[in-house]
């Protein structure tokens, strides 16, 4: 399974660095770890540029399971939830966040569920992602 992760708020490094290792204490064992790479806002505007890397990791979990596991590691780093605007697509907003988590694949497995779309709809669209899944993948 690849994860992507970003963090533009606070020490961005540092957010990472602990999201890694709590993906690899609460999820499951991390093989590989692309480089940090350094871009910009991706969907609105911000001043503070993302951190961004990829991970590979080995799961006994479920994709449904490890979508929660994801999001209480972003709570536990301080993430709040973004509000929500009816006019962008399924309601979201892009803002700024201490840490962002996405499922982009899962083995060859396609989920298309409200809340759990894998591979991530938007990956192929995005350098932020595909950079340093490509450097691991």
């Amino acid at each position: 399974m690849f994860l992507g992760l970003g963090s533009n708020l606070g020490d961005r490094e540092a957010n990472l660095l602990k999201a890694i290792t709590m993906i690899g204490e609460r999820i499951g064992n991390v093989v590989r770890q692309s480089t940090f790479i350094e871009t910009e806002p991706w969907g609105f505007e911000s001043e503070n540029a993302f951190l961004n890397a990829v991970i590979l990791c080995e799961t006994p979990l479920t994709p449904r399971e490890v979508l929660k596991a994801t999001q209480k590691i972003e709570r536990t780093l301080g993430r709040k939830k973004s509000q929500r605007s009816l006019s962008l697509p399924k309601g979201k907003v892009y803002s700024d966040r201490s840490i962002d988590i996405d499922i982009l694949l899962y083995d060859d497995l396609e989920i298309n569920e409200p809340d759990l779309k894998i591979p991530h709809p938007l990956m192929n669209q995005r350098d932020f992602v595909m950079i340093p899944l490509n450097e691991i993948k």
